[in-house]
This record gives structure tokens, sequence and C-alpha cells, in this order.
């Protein structure tokens, strides 16, 4: 399966789309990292256990829209697009997405 941002697939021809695929997952932080990130806050730096939370997110999110464009028997998904945002406090989405299409 293929992921691109662009409209085509470098040297392939799409052959036929169909339709969105989509994948999204919602974290939550958790009271241990939180206590440990508000004191990197304090002192300034990257926050890396949020980093790493929405680094696992946005994994997990294009994992489930390679699923959804296999079910649909897609061979690649291009436009592929990634958004987050807050749903609850401490919970984020994360969701990808893009225009599954078969390819000649």
């Amino acid at each position: 399966m293929e992921f691109v941002t662009t409209e085509t697939v470098p040297g392939r021809e799409i052959q036929k789309t169909l339709g969105i695929a989509r994948g999204n997952t919602v974290k939550a932080r958790n009271v241990g990292r939180d206590i440990t990130q508000s004191i990197r806050n304090i002192t300034g730096g990257e926050l890396k256990a949020y980093s790493e939370l929405l680094s696992d997110a946005r994994d997990e999110a294009l994992e489930r829209m390679a699923d959804d464009a296999e079910s649909l028997d897609a061979d690649a998904v291009v436009n592929v697009r990634l958004e987050s945002s807050a749903i609850a406090n401490g919970g984020s989405e994360v969701i990808a997405y893009g225009t599954a299409v078969t390819l000649d």
C-alpha cells in the first residue's frame, strides 16, 4: 500500500477512484506524564512524552487508514492528510485521510 500527499503516485496511473479512506484514534494523557511534563514545561524544552504520544497516535491513524483502504481493495491512497484536535480535557484525536485508488 502506497501513501502519498500528492494527487498522483509518481510513475503510476490512477485507474479508479474508490472513495475516502480514513483512520482515526483518540489518545489521552496520563497523570504520571502530566506531572513530569509540567515540570518540563516550567524549565523549558521539548515535552517528549507528549511528542511520543502524538507520534504513536499518528502511526495508529495511518495504520487504520491503510486497513480502510485495503477493505476498498485500493492499491494506494493519494492526497493523504493528517489532522489533530482536542476532544476533551487531556484527550486528542488524530485522523488520517485521503483518496483510495487503484493503479495501473
